[in-house]
């Protein structure tokens, strides 16, 4: 009995280590994921290592080198301000992905517990939560922030917060409806027949089979983040000046967009970049995810 014991973990380990290489290699195969995957990586090293990357203080004003061309001394020209606009576009990207992050991640997790709740709970609970999911969507996303932002004030915590709650009822959707198809199923009343409890069936059984369509979805929403925060911030409702953010960027670069249109560049081409990256990711990880696209079956 102690030997079983002892092999057990060791086959629980072989059975990991094979899936993650299956997973490996059939990532491998797809040249748009593995494209994807290097503009994430790009973008996200980028913003972790901004400060030493950029070659100038990206809040400082200097009178000199206002409206300037780009140069070797400023690699995208400066801004109205003579700030450093690749230095702030290199800070900016923090924003962005803080903002993408903090705010898919708390609206997942909520959406994650509710739509369980939702979907292996009472029929009357499954209902007021439907509702609750239908009037948080029936309202139009851009209203829904410019309200929120109006009450709370234009700030990073406000930008989060709306992205969080419009969000949220996406996820727990999903999650409700994949729950729901699996309640009923054989291996379900398997494991209750054995004495399986609701806390076992959610964690080992339901979850494992509804994560897969949660990180396609996760991944295809960062772009749209993005857009909204950027929108936010070039309409000045998201950080307050002078924080670097690429929307600011897009803002100051449409005023001066005959004397300056590399600011339009600097601050547009990030967004281009970690739009096509989250994209081409999740595209991947649908086809990977979902074996009626698998190409390898």
């Amino acid at each position: 009995m102690e030997s079983v014991e002892a092999t057990r973990p060791k086959l629980s380990d072989a059975i990991d280590a094979g899936a993650f290489r299956t997973f490996l290699r059939q990532f491998r195969k797809n040249r748009m994921g593995i494209l994807g995957a290097a503009l994430v990586v790009l973008i996200a090293a980028t913003a972790i290592f901004a400060p030493l990357l950029i070659t100038h203080d990206p809040i400082r004003i200097m009178v000199g080198p206002r409206l300037a061309a780009p140069s070797l001394d400023f690699l995208l020209g400066t801004d109205h301000l003579g700030r450093d606009t690749f230095s702030r576009t290199i800070m900016g990207g923090r924003i962005p992905l803080l903002v993408a992050f903090a705010s898919l991640g708390s609206s997942l997790a909520v959406g994650l517990v509710l739509g369980l709740i939702a979907g292996f709970g009472p029929r009357w609970l499954d209902n007021v939560l439907l509702l609750v999911f239908d009037t948080i969507r029936s309202f139009p996303s851009i209203v829904f922030a410019l309200a929120m932002i109006a009450l709370l004030g234009p700030s990073l915590a406000s930008v989060i917060l709306v992205i969080s709650i419009t969000s949220m009822p996406i996820y727990a959707r999903v999650v409700r409806t994949q729950t729901e198809s699996l309640r009923n199923s054989e291996y379900i009343a398997a494991e209750r027949s054995m004495g399986a409890g609701t806390t076992r069936l959610l964690a080992v059984h339901v979850l494992p089979n509804v994560i897969g369509p949660l990180l396609i979805l996760v991944s295809m929403d960062v772009p749209a983040v993005i857009a909204v925060e950027a929108g936010l911030s070039f309409l000045g409702l998201g950080v307050r000046p002078p924080t670097p953010d690429w929307g600011a960027i897009l803002n100051d670069g449409y005023s001066y967009i005959n004397a300056t249109p590399w600011l339009v560049v600097a601050g547009g081409i990030p967004i281009v970049i970690a739009t096509l990256g989250f994209t081409f990711l999740g595209e991947a990880l649908r086809d990977m995810f979902d074996p009626k696209l698998r190409k390898d079956l």
